[in-house]
């Protein structure tokens, strides 16, 4: 699902990044542990195609998307990644439902409201289908960035740092919400955070 070889990155004036190998299969969840600064969110970037790779090759559901252009990549991304940050960047002007229904369109995919649906009663967000992004609380608009995340059923999910900023409480929340999409679509899961409080709810770990 995810093979890397020799893969580095260097910031301007930095000292260079490499990292190890690594090899993740479809379907499993893994955590990227590190302290602030060690390169975790750099590697996640470099495996969504959102850094382009100085060095190495990365591979992703058997394509190489280091030799892909922009426009391939980018409809590689749509495709086959969900996206969750620590910040939603959910759309203000967009109702949730809309909201949602960008993430095919971005994509060049159908947009279907049944699709729609069926992931906010997934996450349980139904009833918040027309609600305005700004009369959501912080945990409901980190779900509906999950729901975006996966509503494409894309074949690998990568976090960064998602629960840094919650309470114990929404933390465990969120962090159960990502297994459990993940799960329900047969999707690989990378969360990268320095939150040792997800350490429990992971079998597989990765400390940079």
């Amino acid at each position: 699902m995810i093979t890397t070889q020799g893969l580095s990155y260097t910031y301007r004036g930095q000292n260079k990044i490499a990292f190890r190998d690594i090899s993740i299969q479809r379907s499993e969840h893994w955590l990227l542990l590190g302290e602030s600064g060690s390169g975790k969110t750099t590697l996640l970037h470099l495996l969504g195609g959102l850094l382009k790779s100085q060095a190495g090759s990365i591979e992703v559901n058997g394509t190489e998307i280091t030799k892909l252009s922009e426009s391939g990549l980018d409809r590689f991304r749509g495709q086959h990644y969900g996206f969750v940050f620590q910040k939603s960047h959910l759309i203000s002007a967009l109702t949730v439902r809309n909201n949602l229904l960008m993430a095919p369109f971005l994509a060049g995919l159908p947009q279907d409201v049944h699709r729609v649906m069926e992931v906010l009663d997934q996450l349980g967000l139904r009833e918040k289908e027309h609600a305005q992004i700004q009369e959501l609380s912080q945990g409901q608009a980190q779900r509906v960035a999950i729901a975006r995340a996966v509503l494409n059923k894309p074949t690998l999910i990568l976090a960064d740092e998602p629960t840094s900023a919650l309470d114990d409480r929404n933390c465990d929340r969120v962090c159960d919400l990502l297994l459990e999409a993940s799960a329900h679509n047969g999707a690989t899961l990378l969360v990268a955070t320095h939150d040792q409080r997800l350490k429990s709810k992971f079998k597989n770990q990765l400390q940079l």
